[in-house]
């Protein structure tokens, strides 16, 4: 069985709170409820984190590299700032799917920039929390070749 981490950096834990026409209504405990459901269906050991402190999305990634098969990564606003989470994640031997909910590249300009798009495998963006399934669905894949 393959294992997979989810992590989901600063603000998503108020998902269903802040900007719903952005993030639509889905709080994060429906969204992991959904990803484990799923990866129960797909055969994944799935671990699911959040963090808004970026050094414990850090040592989570660190983590990874020892006791993960792949892992996906909504880096909320550390993708467009965050060296560090780039600089781990690019030690990694793992496919990493960078994912986010909004379409990061039709919103205000800074968040064009990604800093993790460079180490990623694949992005997934502007799907909704649809996108957690499809990034799961990815992975699978990534891991089968």
């Amino acid at each position: 069985m393959n294992k997979i981490i989810i992590l989901n950096g600063p603000n998503l834990n108020l998902l269903g709170e802040r900007e719903k026409n952005q993030y639509g209504n889905f709080t994060l405990k429906d969204v992991e409820k959904d990803c484990n459901s799923y990866a129960t269906k797909i055969n994944i050991k799935l671990t699911l984190f959040q963090s808004n402190i970026e050094g414990e999305l850090i040592e989570q990634i660190q983590k990874s590299r020892n006791d993960q098969d792949g892992l996906i990564i909504n880096a909320g606003g550390y993708t467009h700032t965050s060296v560090a989470i780039h600089d781990a994640l690019k030690i990694l031997k793992i496919p990493i799917i960078e994912l986010h909910i909004s379409n990061i590249y039709n919103r205000e300009e800074f968040r064009n920039k990604s800093l993790i798009s460079k180490v990623a495998s694949g992005v997934i963006c502007g799907f909704g929390v649809n996108g957690y399934i499809m990034a799961l669905d990815a992975m699978k894949k990534f891991l089968k070749k």
